[in-house]
C-alpha cells in the first residue's frame, strides 16, 4: 500500500555498489505498479559498475569513488 499504480518513485540510498539492492527495488516498484523516475545515492563505487544494472533510469550520486 506504500506505492500506488501510476505513482512516480525516486529511489534513494546511501551507497551504490554492485547495484543489486537498487535493481531489486526497481523491480518491486514496477510490481506494485509504480514508475521509477530515477535513483539518487550519497556515494557511488564506480569501479563496481552498479549504475549499469539501473539502466535506462537516471542515476545521480553526490560522491564517486573510481578505484578500490
Amino acid at each position: 500500500d506504500a506505492i500506488r499504480p501510476g505513482q512516480h518513485v525516486l529511489i534513494s540510498d546511501d551507497l551504490l555498489a554492485t547495484g543489486g539492492t537498487a535493481a531489486a527495488t526497481v523491480k518491486l516498484v514496477r510490481q506494485l505498479g509504480g514508475t521509477v523516475s530515477g535513483a539518487a545515492f550519497a556515494v557511488e563505487l564506480t569501479f563496481l559498475n552498479g549504475r549499469a544494472k539501473l539502466s535506462p533510469h537516471k542515476v545521480f550520486s553526490v560522491l564517486q569513488y573510481d578505484s578500490e
